[in-house]
């Protein structure tokens, strides 16, 4: 791979030396390497669109292996820890080396255990959720946004064969989680537009207020399966679409989440603090692939 210089690019994107150093700290030109204090650059990197103000580093770069299918990267990493854990969550026996393997060859190891269908559907459905949020991170989160990411989640799945079982819809039976009481089928949708509206009202969100809409949304419960994993990925966009650093939940904080929902608005610091131990994690991506934050 061939290099060319700071001021090499600034004359072929035909924009100032200091634009084309800011684009390379903030993780936007693919492929830049720091040297010392000059910046080396792939002479076949082409210029980044212009972000709007406020525009998340982490989003961009996402976006940018997304689109060019960046292999190794924080995108392909997020994929697949993103999908291991949410999925693992919700009883999906999987390994995170499956879960690897499958994003990373659309295929499955032969084994002598036995796997349900679903886990592998759900794993790659997840993925293409993923992609989802991606593409929509910025817009404002709403009914239609929530109910896509639920049945491309669940489709192909055997749940979507059943007759009482609503994909892309909201729950047709009540259900509980955690041995509470959900919203009932007929108010979820009056419900929930309620705590979008509420939400929406707030121009600027901070972690608290993403963290707030989430217990609420689980609260309501308003799918028959797949709350959780469609409340983490709302979780994410928000985060990415205000510029806050977004968080995985892992196997070791489960538990730990699971105590801070049922708290909220008892003792809101359970959760919170469970939240920002998994963003320290999550700035050590950031940290290793360069991106600010």
């Amino acid at each position: 791979m061939s290099f060319k210089s700071v001021q090499e690019i600034a004359k072929i994107w035909g924009i100032s030396e200091r634009s084309v150093r800011n684009y390379c700290r903030q993780g936007r030109v693919y492929g830049a390497v720091l040297q010392g204090k000059t910046w080396k650059i792939p002479a076949d990197t082409v210029k980044p669109d212009r972000a709007k103000k406020g525009t998340s580093p982490l989003l961009l770069r996402l976006n940018q292996e997304r689109e060019k299918k960046i292999k190794g990267g924080i995108y392909h990493k997020i994929q697949i820890e993103l999908t291991y854990n949410s999925n693992h969550m919700e009883g999906s026996r999987l390994t995170h080396d499956q879960t690897r393997y499958i994003y990373e060859t659309n295929s499955m190891n032969a084994t002598d255990e036995v796997i349900k269908i679903d886990d592998i559907i759900e794993t790659k459905n997840h993925f293409k959720c993923i992609d989802y949020v991606l593409a929509k991170a910025t817009e404002p989160l709403n009914e239609n946004l929530i109910l896509k990411l639920h049945k491309i989640l669940k489709t192909g799945t055997s749940d979507s064969e059943l007759d009482w079982f609503a994909v892309g819809a909201y729950k047709k039976l009540p259900n509980e989680v955690g041995g509470h009481e959900t919203t009932p089928p007929q108010q979820v949708s009056d419900e929930l537009k309620k705590l979008l509206i509420q939400y929406n009202n707030k121009k600027e969100k901070n972690l608290e207020d993403i963290i707030d809409f989430h217990v609420k949304f689980e609260r309501i419960h308003p799918f028959q399966d797949g709350n959780g994993r469609v409340g983490r990925l709302i979780i994410f966009k928000e985060c990415l679409n205000y510029g806050i650093v977004p968080f995985i939940i892992q196997d070791d904080l489960k538990l730990f989440y699971y105590r801070g929902i049922s708290q909220w608005g008892k003792e809101n610091g359970y959760l919170m603090d469970t939240c920002l131990t998994g963003q320290d994690r999550f700035i050590k991506y950031l940290d290793y692939y360069k991106i600010s934050y």
